[in-house]
């Protein structure tokens, strides 16, 4: 399922109803906004959030310049896009650097948050940017935090500051102090987490607050449960002034609550948004990309950018002049699946495209296992066939469905979808006609 797609679906159908109607009487909007409320309240969000919004929504939307318009419904729709994208902080809101090296980001939050992985995911964002992190191992409590937090350092290359058992505002001291003498330009301090907020806890997050400057205050918080997110932050703030929020698992079974909460309760921006479980799967919390997507006008920026992170320029042009030639391969092909993968996936890229949730996609359609199949198939075969599938015979076919794991009807599918597929190509080079996607 799609971000938010309970949500997104429900909002939708409300919106699809407006527009059948044409011009809107006052009492249609109110209609609209009640069934909107219901919508918000069953995604988890908070009861005070949902009234607000509401109430905000309604002022602007039954004004006469609305009511008079030519398209009253899509008039609503931007309003109401314009009020989620104020609900959840208006811009996003990057990462403070301190003056004086090196920036401290405190991670803090409740056990099984995922607080741990975060950390390494974010020390690979900062890579990527050119910064210089240090890991710091300060949960002394939990069984094998440090050892966690070696393996996720490892998984990015990023080195880990550690001391063992010893008092974890000690660690954070001497983390700080090792961290300038070997020109580390950032450090993330991962901090004990509990089963519960407990104030044995707050102490000791606050101890390091007081012994090291630490310029932020990360709270990370399981978007999975909902309502109870937001109130772990509020409690953390309240005791610990956070600067920002990290939501994670929006990948999983999430209803949007903690997402169009977390600002209006707390007042502090979400800064991250964890959307799966490798580590790249990290990304800046754009609100207006949000509410784009929850509304289903999909996320066109995000999916360039995840595009221009897998593809380089030089691979773009390649594909560019293979397409104009027509001399599209089943190697060419391969590189397609390589580069929708570290994308996130066909579904992942579906579901940022502008109407996705409106498009009738069947589980099937779109099946990733199926995908692997696919990839296992090209690499059965040899380079001379990659190159020129149309000596594929059926004694070849048989040998590369023994080789791949598959049957024959599997690579008669195959090599039917790739001759689609390089259709397609000459249609957009021709620039004429209409496609559907070959998977």
């Amino acid at each position: 399922m799609a971000l938010f797609g309970s949500l997104s679906e429900r909002l939708n159908h409300i919106f699809s109803k407006l527009t059948k109607r044409g011009k809107l009487t006052e009492l249609e909007i109110k209609t609209a906004m009640r069934e909107v409320r219901v919508a918000l309240l069953e995604a988890d969000v908070n009861l005070k959030v949902a009234k607000q919004f509401i109430a905000d929504v309604s002022e602007k939307a039954v004004g006469q310049e609305i009511l008079s318009s030519l398209n009253p419904a899509q008039q609503v729709v931007k309003i109401v896009n314009e009020e989620l994208i104020a609900l959840m902080g208006a811009k996003n809101a990057k990462l403070e650097v301190s003056p004086k090296l090196p920036t401290v980001i405190m991670m803090c939050g409740l056990q099984g948050a995922g607080k741990t992985t975060l950390c390494g995911k974010l020390a690979l964002l900062l890579k990527k940017q050119g910064k210089r992190p240090l890991l710091v191992a300060g949960d002394i409590y939990r069984p094998a935090a440090i050892t966690q937090l070696k393996v996720v350092g490892s998984q990015v290359a990023v080195e880990v500051f550690e001391k063992g058992t010893q008092s974890p505002v000690k660690t954070a001291k001497e983390a700080i102090e090792y961290a300038r003498s070997m020109n580390y330009d950032t450090v993330i301090l991962d901090t004990a987490g509990r089963l519960q907020i407990d104030d044995a806890l707050m102490k000791e997050l606050e101890e390091i607050k007081k012994a090291v400057e630490v310029t932020e205050t990360l709270l990370v918080v399981d978007a999975m449960t909902g309502q109870e997110a937001v109130n772990v932050a509020d409690t953390f703030n309240q005791r610990l002034e956070i600067s920002g929020v990290v939501l994670t698992k929006l990948d999983g079974d999430t209803r949007g609550g903690a997402c169009l909460s977390v600002k209006a309760v707390t007042g502090k921006p979400i800064k991250f948004i964890g959307v799966g479980e490798k580590v790249t799967d990290l990304e800046p919390f754009y609100p207006d990309r949000m509410a784009s997507r929850i509304l289903g006008m999909g996320d066109v920026l995000s999916l360039i950018e995840k595009a221009q992170q897998a593809i380089t320029e030089e691979d773009a042009k390649k594909m560019q002049q293979k397409m104009r030639e027509n001399a599209f391969t089943l190697s060419d092909y391969l590189e397609q699946f390589a580069m929708m993968k570290k994308m996130g996936g066909a579904q992942a890229m579906l579901s940022m495209l502008p109407g996705a949730g409106k498009m009738k996609i069947n589980e099937g359609d779109i099946d990733e296992k199926k995908l692997e199949r696919t990839k296992a198939i090209i690499l059965s075969m040899t380079l001379q066939e990659r190159e020129n599938p149309s000596i594929i015979d059926h004694k070849r076919k048989r040998r590369i469905a023994a080789g791949s794991g598959t049957s024959v009807q599997e690579i008669n599918q195959l090599l039917k979808q790739f001759e689609q597929t390089k259709l397609i190509m000459k249609q957009l080079k021709g620039g004429k006609g209409r496609f559907k996607l070959p998977f």
